[in-house]
């Protein structure tokens, strides 16, 4: 039996997502083409939910994602990002693998549900990278995709990858690998595992599914409060509910406390998200609420 893995490349106005993104690079599967559309991707467009809280859906078809996140300049979570990016790497000649992932970081030894996209690709050189454009809090390059590699980006912040072994002995090819991150995302502290994940290849209805629940369910984290994240090589800006945190890799957070009404002037001035007068005040009501 052979599956469909097309990601609709071709319903991608590439170069509108490409002047999103600023990029003016070659358009090729190479090892430094990914590095830098990687990049751009993740320091160009931002983590958030606010279209749960504004009472709409999180659509996954390109068309939708086109109409957000290029032309509305808006942002988006990671089932978003890592749509959007696969129908780009398509369109780029790269040969990939959808995963899900599970989140392990402040999971307490609990077993959370498989509610994170990441991408598993290949260069035209034969090397396999992980791609993780849809987390908030980078990488900001690929991590190439074997046991042990390590990178330290931009001023600091800090990624290693881990073969865990398998996640079943009755199933031994079927291994489970970890991300790890310092600073850990949401502190000033060391090594974190952030997610785990295995090499099974997802599709795109499987997005969509856990899409759904991560979108609808009482007890997704992104129904309940607006989570909003930009980051760059310098700067991790998290919006939390009404806290709003800079963490740099080295260096104190910067915290304060917003009221509901500066909520919209924030997404403007610090994530690059602009509001319309009627989604400004229907956000400030909710948080007031």
């Amino acid at each position: 039996m052979t599956f469909s893995t097309r990601w609709d490349g071709d319903a991608l106005d590439l170069d509108a997502y490409l002047g999103r993104l600023a990029f003016d690079g070659p358009v090729s599967p190479t090892p430094a083409a990914l590095r830098a559309l990687h990049r751009a991707h993740v320091t160009s467009i931002p983590f958030e939910n606010l279209e749960i809280l504004l009472g709409r859906g999180v659509p996954l078809d390109i068309a939708s994602l086109q109409d957000k996140m290029v032309r509305g300049r808006r942002g988006g979570y990671c089932f978003e990002h890592n749509r959007l990016f696969a129908a780009a790497l398509e369109r780029f000649g790269f040969r990939f693998t959808a995963l899900i992932g599970r989140v392990t970081m402040g999971a307490e030894n609990k077993i959370r549900p498989g509610t994170h996209a990441l991408l598993r690709v290949q260069t035209d050189d034969g090397r396999v990278w992980l791609c993780d454009v849809g987390f908030g809090a980078g990488p900001l390059k690929p991590l190439e995709f074997t046991d042990g590699a390590s990178a330290t980006q931009g001023e600091g912040w800090r990624y290693r990858l881990e073969r865990l072994g398998p996640v079943d002995e009755r199933v031994p090819h079927v291994a489970l690998w970890t991300l790890w991150q310092a600073p850990a995302p949401g502190t000033a502290g060391d090594w974190a595992d952030r997610h785990n994940f295995t090499e099974s290849p997802a599709f795109p209805i499987d997005y969509e599914v856990a899409n759904h629940y991560v979108s609808t369910h009482p007890r997704s984290p992104f129904t309940s409060r607006p989570f909003v994240q930009r980051y760059s090589a310098d700067a991790h800006h998290v919006l939390d509910g009404l806290t709003l945190t800079t963490f740099r890799p080295d260096g104190p957070a910067d915290k304060r406390e917003l009221s509901p009404g500066e909520v919209p002037d924030v997404l403007a001035d610090v994530f690059g998200i602009v509001l319309d007068e009627a989604d400004a005040a229907r956000l400030t009501a909710s948080l007031a609420d």
